[in-house]
């Protein structure tokens, strides 16, 4: 039986180190909203900016979450040694995570500049893929920059610590919404640049973020130790194992689920310039909801960890049904405010009367998942707080390949249902993962019983 009393301590636990998470991601979310609606404005009746910054930022993101996926490794590492006051390997994790990490940002930099090509086979209108080059270019420069930022960020997380990334966030964040007026309307002598503005404010905000974390650490006696003597002969082949082994799984279950999005994406450029910023629009605004999703997944994986390398299961099972029971009433909320909200939204990023229609439509399918959507990301969270990642990937296979990605295809282009068919195969999707995941959970806490 359900008593409050119980749960009232996990649930202020979780909210504690959710909430820096949270603002985190409102930063994160509003930078992204600034380049749209800024971006939009500047377009006017105009849909092509906006439709060329959906297209580049899509694409540059399936490879940005996909690197940051591997980063995630880290957490749920230094949490565990966190929890048994293990401050050495700690410090040697960190290290290697710095390097690793940073290597592969360079990796994904040139993979993106590689991709370019292919752009222009997505089957999307020329204009948008001209347009979105420049934008693209400037977002794929700054993966190194983010990749350290992300090997700070999530060694803090293990230890507890979600504040620092808080400050720094919205340091940049501002920085970047400043910047964007600057480069994309041409003030302060700058040239006009538009669409391609956004790109190199967005470039030079997460240039800071890793600066700023440096000088964080170094500015603090708690973290300081974790730096010292750093070199590249603390590069150790198995430590860097250890990192791979939980982050590949996590990567690949990021990298799945976005390229049902991307793919989502370049299906509604074959319907037209209107349905890519419908689309945008829609999934920009889910992402304002998201942000508190994936803030709740991170606090269940730092509160997971913690408990597991504690091997205190009671609370790890306590912990993990509380972060189930806020996500179901934050997501009922979303769902009620996006069916309430749907005609008014559209209306702040565009005067376009037919992106707005077409968004108001897609509003009604967004707040459809916004349950299975949820319960997937905290499942996501506390397999990862577990160390249990392993199953993440095929579950990911199926959902999202074997069936978000043919089921809107089908949808909208075998039924007719257009836009709304396309967001329709992301509730088919979302609900297998979430099921899917919940009951690997409940297997892998009775086997820790046990």
């Amino acid at each position: 039986m359900y008593r409050f009393r119980t749960y009232s301590p996990q649930y202020a636990a979780t909210i504690r180190l959710a909430l820096p998470v949270v603002l985190t991601q409102i930063g994160q979310i509003l930078t992204q909203l600034a380049d749209n609606v800024m971006v939009g404005q500047y377009g006017g009746d105009d849909p092509l900016p906006l439709a060329a910054i959906a297209f580049g930022g899509s694409i540059a993101f399936i490879f940005f979450i996909t690197a940051i996926g591997m980063t995630m490794g880290l957490t749920p590492l230094i949490g565990e040694l966190f929890a048994q006051g293990d401050r050495r390997h700690s410090a040697v994790l960190l290290q290697n995570g710095i390097l690793f990490y940073t290597l592969l940002g360079i990796v994904t930099t040139l993979l993106q500049l590689l991709g370019i090509p292919w752009l222009y086979h997505l089957g999307q209108p020329v204009e948008v893929v001209d347009m979105a080059l420049p934008y693209y270019r400037l977002l794929s420069y700054s993966m190194p920059f983010i990749m350290l930022f992300f090997a700070f960020k999530q060694f803090l997380e293990g230890v507890g610590n979600t504040h620092a990334e808080l400050i720094v966030t919205v340091i940049a964040n501002l920085a970047n919404i400043g910047l964007n007026r600057v480069f994309i309307y041409g003030h302060l002598g700058m040239p006009e640049m538009g669409a391609a503005g956004a790109g190199l404010a967005t470039l030079l905000a997460r240039v800071m973020t890793p600066l700023l974390m440096i000088g964080y650490f170094c500015s603090r006696d708690r973290y300081r130790p974790y730096l010292e003597r750093f070199s590249l002969r603390n590069y150790h082949r198995e430590t860097v194992r250890r990192l791979v082994r939980i982050g590949a799984p996590i990567a690949s279950q990021m990298f799945l689920e976005s390229s049902a999005f991307i793919g989502t994406t370049v299906m509604m450029g074959w319907l037209g310039t209107l349905a890519i910023s419908a689309n945008q629009v829609a999934i920009t605004v889910n992402n304002c909801a998201w942000m508190v999703v994936t803030s709740l997944g991170a606090a269940a994986t730092i509160r997971i960890s913690h408990c597991y390398g504690a091997r205190d299961i009671d609370r790890l099972s306590l912990a993990a049904k509380a972060s189930y029971h806020l996500i179901l009433v934050w997501n009922g909320l979303a769902t009620v405010a996006f069916i309430a909200l749907r005609h008014y939204i559209p209306q702040l990023f565009t005067t376009n009367a037919e992106v707005i229609a077409i968004t108001a439509e897609l509003m009604l399918f967004v707040a459809l998942y916004q349950m299975s959507d949820g319960l997937q990301n905290v499942s996501v969270g506390i397999l990862r707080g577990l160390q249990d990642v392993r199953i993440i990937t095929p579950i990911a296979v199926l959902s999202y390949w074997v069936l978000n990605l043919p089921a809107g295809y089908l949808f909208g282009f075998t039924f007719g249902m257009g836009p709304s068919g396309l967001f329709l195969g992301y509730f088919v999707g979302l609900t297998v993962a979430a099921v899917l995941m919940m009951l690997r959970i409940r297997r892998t806490v009775r086997r820790l019983r046990a």
